[in-house]
């Protein structure tokens, strides 16, 4: 698959889904695509159960993703424990 250059399907608009990103014209969410793939959903499926979508709304929303995870930074921080004294 190659990664849409323009992102113009993708829309963030906090009076839509408290912002989060959403194709354009629709209160559909990238999140919920993405969950429906996860589920198992071929990208025929969602254009069928979803008609107001288009192939590139799901190109673009994948291509979202890429681009907002692509220079992420895992850091693996160690936490202390700490033990409470409850003899206080």
């Amino acid at each position: 698959m190659t990664v849409t250059k323009s992102l113009d399907r993708i829309v963030i608009d906090p009076s839509i889904l408290s912002g989060k990103p959403c194709i354009r014209g629709t209160r559909i969410s990238v999140e919920f695509l993405l969950e429906l793939f996860a589920s198992g959903a071929s990208k025929e499926d969602i254009l069928r159960a979803y008609p107001q979508l288009e192939p590139e709304d799901i190109e673009q929303a994948i291509s979202y993703v890429i681009s907002s995870i692509r220079n992420e930074t895992i850091l693996d921080v160690p936490v202390k424990s700490v033990a409470h004294d409850d003899s206080n």
